[in-house]
């Protein structure tokens, strides 16, 4: 089935440039490309090109994340990830490569967004839902990179050909971003066209996560309430650790709780490297062999140290496997393929929003609207815990949470705790730590380092210092 997606994304990427490559070996232009069904949906299919490669989402983007958490270190030229003093030029060049491909992203949903709803052989109902997977992409790319780099150059439809783009504010980062948001919520189809693209429910879901970034805790949680009382998505019933495969697996097409993912086949270019894994005579997670770039300590680290041998997550995810850095070092197998074609052949896809982050961004917004914590609250964060522990996410369970046993900060904390576990090497628990103003306060308990504020953020690459005149030196990120 995956390779069926792949196979009708790839012609519908040719489709309408065939006459135009045979008769007219010229550029395209907006005038002869954007103006059929078949043309604006290959022109909306090259946004998820550049996000896709080694550069973005692939590789590079995960893995850098990944070795922020505090429940992890990273190893080799990915070592000063988790030293937390500053990117060395390695990884410069890494969250560099980031940058520029999540533009080129940017920059290919702004030619949609401008050119679409001109066609000439395109209604405007069927303009509107392309128009609004562009929003939809932009929104998300910008949310990625204002997280991780702050303010940004502000690049739309309206000056996409101006390559001097002064660095915008945060908050005017933001505002793009739920503008966009917003639009593609009212455009976006109720069902997904097909596995991997974008429905109004995924549009409520990035809201949810914006307001809750931003402290609207009321319009976070009624985003989220939306999706839950939609009834359209469920948590996949799990009752052993093996059948978190019927989320994760390679084989995978789509499940019940996929709220958007990048998909991934395998085919070299069109699937997700598993840089966390290796290929030993005991262990064939990862067919191709692997970096296994990020590793854990299960008896130093008090995340893994704490986390219940009864959760079946943790066994899914982690093994045990010295690799010369001790007895007790684990890896992560959460997106295993032992027959992956090549190093980029993974079948996996990447969860980006799945319904148990709809749930435990519920609980949260919930519970920080309400003052504290409520049994809706509570019952988002129960249908989390219960699935985690094997049982029906929706009936009460032995394994259940007390409301009478938390306030409005601790009620927090728990929601916190489940999500580091639940979306383990997914790439948002660094995210969640500094949205939470604990990133600092966590690696010093965790791991004992004094985060360096350079660490904070990712410096803005020299392909936009050098070439945007509108930027000074003024602008880099603190201590780059």
């Amino acid at each position: 089935m995956k390779k069926i997606f792949l196979y009708l994304l790839t012609a519908t990427l040719l489709v309408g440039c065939s006459d135009v490559l045979e008769e007219h070996p010229k550029s395209l232009s907006a005038e002869v490309f954007y103006n059929t069904v078949d043309e604006a949906t290959a022109a909306v299919n090259a946004i998820y090109g550049p996000m896709r490669t080694d550069g973005g989402l692939s590789t590079n983007y995960p893995a850098q994340l990944e070795g922020l958490a505090d429940y992890g270190n990273s190893r080799g030229s990915q070592t000063p990830v988790s030293l937390y003093q500053g990117l060395d030029n390695t990884n410069i060049t890494r969250v560099g490569a980031i940058w520029d491909n999540f533009y080129q992203s940017i920059r290919n949903a702004n030619i949609v967004i401008k050119n679409v709803p001109n066609g000439k052989e395109i209604t405007a109902a069927q303009a509107a839902p392309i128009v609004g997977e562009a929003k939809y992409l932009r929104a998300l790319i910008y949310f990625a990179m204002v997280r991780n780099w702050n303010g940004v150059p502000l690049r739309t439809e309206e000056n996409m050909l101006e390559p001097n783009i002064p660095r915008a504010s945060v908050d005017d980062v933001y505002a793009l971003i739920i503008k966009d948001a917003l639009e593609a919520e009212s455009t976006l189809p109720d069902v997904a066209a097909q596995p991997g693209k974008p429905t109004k429910w995924a549009a409520k879901t990035l809201l949810s996560e914006v307001y809750l970034t931003r402290g609207d805790w009321a319009n976070a949680r009624d985003k989220a309430a939306e999706v839950i009382a939609s009834g359209k998505y469920s948590l996949v019933p799990v009752s052993t650790s093996e059948d978190f495969q019927k989320i994760y697996g390679p084989e995978v097409v789509s499940t019940s709780e996929e709220v958007f993912y990048f998909k991934y086949s395998r085919q070299q270019g069109f699937g997700l490297v598993n840089y966390a894994h290796r290929a030993t005579a005991q262990y064939k997670y990862y067919g191709p062999g692997g970096v296994y770039a990020q590793y854990t300590d299960s008896a130093a680290n008090s995340v893994i140290k704490n986390w219940s041998k009864n959760d079946l997550r943790k066994a899914h995810i982690l093994y045990n496997v010295d690799i010369g850095l001790g007895a007790n070092t684990c890896l992560y197998r959460k997106y295993r393929d032992p027959i992956a074609t090549s190093l980029g052949g993974a079948g996996n896809d990447f969860p980006w929003y799945r319904y148990a982050d709809v749930l435990l961004f519920h609980a949260e917004a919930e519970s920080r609207a309400n003052g504290g914590p409520t049994a809706a609250a509570l019952e988002s964060l129960n249908k989390v815990h219960r699935r985690a522990y094997g049982y029906d996410a929706n009936a009460v369970s032995s394994v259940d949470l007390v409301l009478t046993d938390y306030d409005a900060t601790t009620f927090v904390d728990k929601v916190v705790e489940e999500r580091g576990y639940e979306t383990m090497y997914e790439g948002k628990r660094w995210l969640d730590l500094k949205r939470l103003g604990i990133a600092k306060q966590r690696i010093k308990e965790v791991k004992g380092i004094d985060v360096a504020e350079k660490h904070m953020s990712w410096p803005i690459p020299n392909s936009e210092m050098l070439y945007n005149k509108a930027l000074t030196a003024a602008d880099q990120n603190t201590g780059y």
